[in-house]
């Protein structure tokens, strides 16, 4: 392989803001594995964020690069799998797999899509240096005509337009919108981009918490939310605090730790049998609860409610760390249900690749 730009190359990254800038271009921000795509010929590399190569886990994305790109190029965008008409994370997360036939069966069955929206070299001419407006322009000569499995992804410059897609593309599975000044060149591994996300609260049961790794502080607290049929689900933790607030914190929540002849009353008691993680959400690796072994959290009584903020639901789980709010001690743990989430419109995802 011999270009203009090599492998391996850090994405240029986004910093985030509470709204949408004005006088930028705008894209949706997809919820997928962020990667730039280089072709010299037949040899194609798929970098990823932390430029490891993800080329043999999307061997579809390699056949359609060397179908329907030109022979010599280098693009930024995000790999992403569509199901039930939105993006499906956990499937992408299912084809970083060891087994090559895994990778191949899954290639077929839920086969990846890559979102171009940037280009950083084209036949033998290095494009970073280019401003951001100039490169969009020739992503979308090079991506004219281009069909699926490589879309080119919608931008604008309408801040109102941008706005409707901050609301709309939600419902699609993307969790917010991407700001991109006009005049700014491409600029590695630096947060030239203004991201914008949605914020959300909801009050959640307090079941357990992580000891921090470097002290015999709380280092994470594990939240639970109650499902239609009454069982406390794991949905995700809080983990950013102050050294003072996990001390704080620990104070708190040694008086609900459970004896271990108590561990089989509390909601998630069977997380160490396998089968019970199959129609559940429990925290952490089924083996590790075991006789003889630490446990690598701490169950507690389901006594605490707190208010946490979120961004965006993988499934019935949030996508990322919470930020933890206040307690709630108005609140019965059993009124902490799935019913307070906001749930989106929903929002055909073609509809989104063909808002261009």
């Amino acid at each position: 392989m011999k270009l203009p730009v090599m492998p391996p190359v850090a994405p240029m990254l986004a910093k985030p803001a509470k709204a949408i800038p004005t006088g930028m271009q705008y894209e949706g921000k997809w919820d997928g594995f962020r990667a730039i795509i280089f072709r010299d010929g037949d040899e194609v590399v798929i970098g990823s964020r932390n430029e490891k190569p993800l080329t043999r886990y999307f061997p579809e994305i390699v056949a359609a690069v060397r179908d329907l790109l030109p022979p010599r190029v280098v693009l930024d965008g995000e790999i992403v799998i569509v199901q039930n008409d939105r993006l499906d994370f956990d499937s992408l997360l299912n084809r970083i797999h060891p087994a090559d036939s895994r990778v191949e069966l899954l290639a077929e069955v839920s086969p990846a899509r890559f979102i171009a929206f940037d280009i950083l070299a084209l036949d033998k001419e290095d494009l970073m240096a280019k401003p951001q407006a100039q490169r969009r322009a020739v992503l979308e000569t090079v991506l004219a005509g281009v069909d699926g499995p490589v879309h080119l992804a919608p931008a604008t410059d309408d801040l109102a337009l941008a706005q409707r897609w901050f609301e709309q593309f939600e419902g699609a599975g993307l969790d917010g919108v991407v700001a991109k000044p006009l005049d700014e060149p491409y600029q590695p591994n630096k947060r030239v981009l203004v991201k914008v996300k949605h914020e959300r609260t909801v009050d959640c049961v307090v079941a357990g918490y992580r000891l921090h790794k470097t002290s015999p502080v709380v280092g994470s607290l594990l939240l639970g939310l109650y499902d239609n049929k009454g069982k406390l689900q794991h949905v995700g933790v809080s983990a950013s605090f102050t050294m003072a607030k996990r001390t704080e914190l620990l104070k708190v929540l040694e008086p609900l730790k459970m004896e271990a002849n108590e561990i089989v009353d509390h909601p998630w008691g069977a997380w160490a049998e396998e089968s019970a993680h199959e129609n559940a959400r429990l925290p952490g690796a089924q083996s590790r609860w075991s006789a003889g072994k630490t446990l690598n959290w701490e169950p507690i009584r389901p006594e605490l409610v707190c208010e946490v903020g979120y961004d965006h639901m993988q499934g019935n789980r949030f996508r990322h760390t919470t930020q933890f709010k206040r307690w709630r001690p108005d609140r019965s743990p059993t009124s902490c249900t799935y019913e307070q989430l906001e749930r989106p419109v929903m929002y055909n995802l073609e509809d989104v690749l063909s808002d261009n």
